[in-house]
């Protein structure tokens, strides 16, 4: 009986210890408890190997004193092996059973992508509305934000930028339909999180991509809850407590439009032999000040939120659809209608959403693309446009080579329309990563290339040139002729605009400064000739080219 209770004491403080050491490791590592996890293989492997171990001694000294036999001591010793072997045969089981072999048409099911029309669907965008930044300059912009503060006569400012850093994120979202990138801020360490982790960071940075303007939105209260939290409070930390068997994606910083900042996580749901296939099936928001959190399904999200499909994935399950779509040994022999994206991709902000875009090529060239995809990252709304032309790098490497004498670098464009002409759109940078000029790439024609100094004289130059093209002729443009009757300016969103009346038209003709410098010279009674958009919205019409008669 004392034998029995000591052995039973020894099985009790093994568990103990294991169940000790992984409880440190989920701590640690946080895998999800889900049969859907190969981290959760991994985690329980490690346990039973170390249940093992500290069983093993007891079992030998038992066996060594001749109260436990060799096929006992086995038994004994290796039953948490035991289930190691059933998982480890479970997941090879789950992994055979996941393999595109046996399931190409389901591959190719995990995004529906219809085709779409690129003059309905892409609304025309003109330089005031392009989103000109990219992740690297918007780091800078931040930066450069900081400083202000940290060269501030206010001692307060002093010291917020003393105490914290700003993160390198800087996620691309629709805020109030503006085209924004936010990132937070970050503790400058472990001793000022102490000295700073009960008010929480005081706000985030955000930039307007279009004008670039930055600015620290200071909150009421701080944010308790982000990812450089210590301990329970690091947003991975505390997400996974609370959905300890959801398989979570990467958090990433929302903020709805009231400017409450959110950590938006993606749920995946393996959809084919319980290792393949992962797809979106919702997400977790948790308030990022309160730390009040909840799950929503795809098709309850907010419709403020615009990053719950992770890129990569989106990306991924595109390419399962072209390479799997007419079955498995069609993607490797033969290649009938196989398809792929480019290299990389890049967001669109549209109809308040953001949009992945990549260009997509037959797997035969990479010389050009037969297309481009859009999809949606909050609602996985995929569609596929055939508009054949030049691939990203390509349309890089043209815009390059029209300053290749100055030898900036092009950044990876972003897709636009001009005047329903898909275009791509670049920055032009330095050595030192400073933007210098801009770049418009025709995309059907990737020598159709304009550069300029500002967003608009890129525009302006575009058009001319797409104007010259033979066989190109601007949809819904008209000309107007006269007289100046009236002329008045407005300053919108940084830019001077003129409104000038001609003379037998019923409305305004609008340019900006920054598409024609000459504007200032007009005057009432000039003669003038204007190329304008025939759309007219609330008695204005947006002049796209504006000649003075000069008799």
């Amino acid at each position: 009986m004392k034998i029995n209770a000591k052995k039973l004491r020894q099985e009790g403080l093994a568990l103990l210890i294991t169940l000790a050491i992984g409880f440190i490791g989920f701590y640690i590592f946080l895998p999800p408890i889900s049969l859907q996890s190969q981290q959760f293989y991994l985690f329980a492997g490690v346990l039973c190997l170390i249940w093992t171990a500290l069983r093993l001694p007891a079992a030998i000294a038992a066996e060594k004193q001749g109260k436990m036999t060799r096929a006992s001591l086995t038994l004994y010793a290796l039953f948490p092996m035991l289930i190691a072997v059933f998982l480890t045969a479970l997941f090879l089981l789950f992994t055979l059973a996941s393999l595109t072999l046996f399931n190409a048409s389901r591959y190719s099911a995990l995004l529906a992508v219809e085709q779409g029309d690129f003059s309905q669907d892409i609304p025309q965008i003109t330089y005031e509305q392009i989103p000109m930044l990219d992740t690297q300059s918007a780091q800078r912009l931040g930066d450069r934000k900081m400083g202000e503060l940290a060269a501030a006569n206010n001692e307060e400012q002093k010291s917020l930028v003393s105490q914290f850093e700003v993160s390198r994120d800087y996620i691309q979202i629709n805020y109030k339909n503006r085209p924004t990138r936010v990132t937070q801020l970050e503790y400058a360490g472990f001793f000022k999180w102490l000295n700073n982790r009960k008010e929480g960071l005081p706000g985030y940075i955000m930039i307007d991509m279009v004008t670039q303007q930055t600015q620290l939105v200071r909150l009421e209260q701080g944010m308790k809850y982000s990812p450089s939290e210590y301990f329970g409070r690091n947003i991975y930390r505390y997400m996974r407590f609370r959905y300890p068997t959801m398989l979570l994606g990467q958090p990433s910083l929302e903020v709805d439009d009231d400017g409450t900042p959110y950590f938006v996580a993606p749920c995946l749901h393996k959809r084919i032999g319980m290792l393949g296939g992962a797809d979106v099936k919702g997400a977790v928001f948790v308030n990022a000040v309160t730390g009040e959190h909840q799950y929503y399904s795809l098709e309850e999200a907010p419709t403020w939120a615009d990053h719950i499909c992770p890129a990569d994935l989106l990306v991924q399950q595109y390419d399962y659809y072209g390479a799997y779509n007419d079955g498995f040994f069609n993607a490797y022999i033969g290649q009938r209608g196989v398809t792929r994206t480019t290299a990389d991709y890049n967001y669109i902000a549209m109809n308040d959403d953001v949009y992945v875009y990549t260009g997509v090529t037959s797997v035969n060239s990479d010389q050009s693309n037969i297309g481009f995809l859009l999809v949606n990252q909050r609602t996985k709304e995929a569609k596929f446009y055939p508009v054949s032309g030049a691939t990203e790098q390509s349309a890089q490497a043209s815009a390059q080579g029209a300053v290749e004498d100055l030898g900036y670098r092009a950044t990876f464009p972003i897709l636009l329309n001009i005047n329903n002409q898909p275009t791509y759109f670049m920055s032009l940078k330095d050595s030192s990563g400073l933007v210098k000029m801009y770049a418009m790439v025709n995309v059907a024609n990737y020598q159709r290339v304009a550069v300029g100094g500002t967003v608009a004289e890129c525009e302006k130059k575009y058009t001319k040139t797409m104007q010259a093209d033979s066989g190109y002729v601007p949809q819904q443009t008209e000309e107007a002729t006269g007289s100046v009757e009236e002329i008045r300016q407005a300053t919108v969103n940084g830019y001077t605009w003129y409104y000038f009346k001609i003379i037998g038209y019923p409305q305004y003709f609008a340019m900006s400064v920054e598409q024609d410098t000459s504007l200032p010279l007009i005057d009432v009674g000039d003669s003038i000739s204007v190329v304008y958009d025939s759309e007219i919205v609330d008695g204005v019409a947006k002049a796209l080219d504006v000649q003075r008669n000069v008799p």
